[in-house]
């Protein structure tokens, strides 16, 4: 290996380290941002018409701003149910529609805010994550399809299409987006624990998360 050659070598891995260094160092920038305006945006968390699991009363609110036509919204909800499972009396979830998706997302919504209306929305939710490949696959979606799994869990569709022609959904749908826009949310699912945003996008670090939460209003 000649002299320039080696020189080059190291000019490119000196310049690699620097700019995994820019990302990094912009990443924790994005992320203080983040929390630095959903700090001070509390008051927008938690809406009185938004779904909620969980006791109402519960000490430790988890707030995510989720997509039913979201994979990673899919992927974390068996954790999440795992979460609530595992502290029943102690932490509630509060579920703030984040429609990143376009159609697809406004029909799951307008699906699980018909559900509730008919006390069916964790069935309907159960299946609308079930089926999410079917009705929301992003290369070809096909929304009306997500009715189909909805009326297997139980869903009057009568009753649902009904409910979804008073404009109620669409009506709570622009509230949420609202604060969306107000929390400075860019993805989903973004979480929030007792207002604190989660440190990293990973189920185990939510758990961690809620675990101290808990052990915090125990003490």
């Amino acid at each position: 290996m000649t002299r320039r050659t080696t020189t080059v070598l190291i000019t490119a891995i000196v310049a690699l380290i620097a700019f995994a260094a820019a990302v990094l160092l912009y990443q924790r920038h994005t992320r203080q941002q983040a929390a630095e305006q959903a700090g001070a945006q509390q008051s927008v968390m938690v809406r009185a018409h938004s779904p909620v699991l969980g006791p109402a009363n519960a000490p430790v609110t988890i707030v995510e701003f989720f997509d039913p036509a979201c994979e990673a919204c899919r992927a974390f909800h068996p954790y999440v149910k795992q979460i609530l499972a595992a502290h029943p009396r102690d932490v509630r979830l509060v579920v703030r529609y984040t429609p990143f998706h376009q159609q697809a997302s406004v029909v799951g919504v307008r699906i699980l805010e018909a559900a509730r209306a008919q006390g069916r929305f964790e069935p309907v939710l159960q299946a609308l994550m079930d089926g999410q490949p079917v009705w929301a696959n992003h290369g070809t979606p096909d929304p009306d399809r997500a009715w189909e799994f909805a009326r297997a869990a139980g869903l009057d569709l009568e009753r649902a299409r009904a409910h979804v022609a008073t404009g109620a959904a669409d009506a709570l749908l622009q509230k949420d987006m609202a604060d969306v826009q107000a929390v400075g949310v860019r993805a989903t699912p973004t979480f929030f624990v007792n207002g604190a945003p989660l440190r990293e996008v990973d189920p185990r670090v939510l758990a961690e998360q809620v675990n101290a939460a808990v052990a915090g209003v125990r003490r």
